[in-house]
């Protein structure tokens, strides 16, 4: 039901996102740290600021298909700018970033981090699915706390909203790459 329910919420609730990004504080996108930057949806019409000013060589969506296919780059696309597309597929409003998903996003960001490029990370968004996994980063990067890398990225997005289901996901993630809880 709630894969349903985020299909017919989609367009209303990205609109919703373009109406706050000119009318409030928000930004389209911000950057975490040198390495990746977390945001809303890539449109087509963002991917020479993405690649030129940016340094994106690297997109994390976390998107289902549905989500991206009019206005955003497809893979192909995406690969003719020079930027590799590692899809997380998750779904919107109720999903949970899966643990393997958490890993390979981490590792994939992490390749561009030792290249010297960014990733832009994102979802519809960039509120939760994609701050679940930039949450992951950071917690892979710097052993912090679930808690930690919200407030990190609270820090410089302040309309990021993870989810207690996604926070317990980082918890089981911060055990298996730090080794420890706090």
């Amino acid at each position: 039901m709630s894969g349903a329910l985020a299909r017919v919420l989609f367009y209303p609730t990205l609109a919703y996102n373009v109406v706050m990004e000119k009318l409030s504080s928000r930004q389209w996108f911000d950057r975490v740290d040198d390495t990746v930057i977390l945001g809303a949806l890539p449109f087509r019409s963002m991917t020479k600021q993405l690649v030129e000013t940016e340094n994106v060589r690297g997109v994390i969506t976390m998107n289902e298909k549905y989500e991206t296919n009019y206005f955003c780059n497809s893979s192909e696309e995406w690969q003719a700018a020079g930027v590799e597309q590692l899809r997380l597929s998750t779904v919107d409003l109720t999903g949970i970033p899966s643990l393997e998903n958490l890993h390979k996003g981490v590792e994939f960001a992490l390749q561009h981090r030792e290249q010297g490029t960014s990733v832009y990370v994102h979802c519809k968004a960039g509120r939760s699915r994609s701050a679940t996994l930039a949450a992951a980063y950071l917690i892979k990067l710097h052993c912090w706390t679930p808690e930690e890398a919200c407030q990190k990225l609270a820090s410089v997005r302040p309309h990021i909203l993870v989810r207690s289901a996604q926070v317990e996901m980082l918890r089981t993630y911060y055990q298996q790459v730090c080794g420890q809880s706090r």
